[in-house]
């Protein structure tokens, strides 16, 4: 799809960083209240993360990811939710969080603590009782500030803005988006060309996703032609596509979400 043809979404608020310190600083608030508050987990409604995580399977059964070892970045992490479950299902690389708000990092560092805890918990409890530990029920989690060399981080950045640090090495072997490019559809903001800035957005993936990787991008606000459409001649070429329900409204079928799965090409 070229430039000009391109349909773009109308600016909203959910396309500021202002809208997304705020939510997070009242997600925080929330959680220090009650721990077991985690915040919001996006898509939830349409069980985007059990079919994700459902997909990467499959890719694993494939012989194209491997759990012990496949590095993934969640990118707009918001409160971590989508890492941890990863890691619940037992893929044990390195994995890194990241979102342009600081709050949304100091709360997934919250959560990831609050789950360590608890499982410290269950595992004393276990002990004491007499029980057997099933070692896949305690998960180490790193929330410190120091750099992504441990089995699961959080750090701000922004996509749009930043340059990867170190911790990009080769790229990831997974790249997880799940509503980040609705929200940067949605920004008003302009690149240094004068383009909106979900234009830069392909272009900036493709430098985070290893070659022979995969990007999997959920999305709300685009249908599955209009989502493959941003791809177009670029170096992430369809792979695939997770199934929602779907429903009929005016004679179009529709669903009320997308997940694409894109691979990362050598050229």
């Amino acid at each position: 799809m070229s430039e000009s043809s391109r349909q773009y979404l109308k600016p909203s608020p959910l396309g500021t960083k202002d809208y997304w310190d705020t939510t997070y600083a009242n997600e925080l608030s929330n959680h220090a209240a009650n721990p077991s508050d985690s915040g919001t987990v996006w898509f939830a409604d349409s069980d985007a993360s059990p079919k994700i995580l459902a997909y990467l399977e499959s890719l694993s059964q494939d012989g194209l990811l491997d759990p012990s070892s496949a590095r993934f970045l969640d990118l707009g992490t918001g409160n971590g939710h989508m890492l941890l479950e990863l890691r619940e299902e037992g893929w044990t690389g390195e994995m890194l969080g990241v979102d342009y708000s600081e709050g949304s990092v100091s709360l997934a560092r919250n959560v990831a603590a609050a789950v360590t805890a608890r499982s410290e918990t269950m595992e004393e409890e276990s002990v004491i009782e007499g029980a057997e530990v099933d070692d896949n029920a305690v998960k180490e989690v790193d929330v410190g500030e120091e750099a992504c060399t441990k089995a699961l981080h959080f750090a701000v950045w922004d996509i749009l803005h930043d340059e990867p640090a170190d911790w990009l090495g080769e790229g990831f072997d997974v790249v997880l988006d799940k509503g980040t490019f609705d929200a940067i559809s949605l920004s008003a903001e302009m690149d240094g060309v004068g383009r909106r800035a979900c234009e830069s957005y392909r272009e900036r993936m493709e430098r985070l996703v290893k070659v022979g990787g995969f990007l999997l991008v959920t999305s709300c606000n685009w249908t599955e032609e209009e989502l493959r459409g941003w791809f177009d001649q670029g170096k992430l070429a369809y792979w695939g596509r997770l199934k929602y329900p779907t429903f009929m409204f005016g004679g179009v079928k529709g669903q009320t979400i997308c997940s694409l799965c894109l691979r990362r090409q050598t050229s």
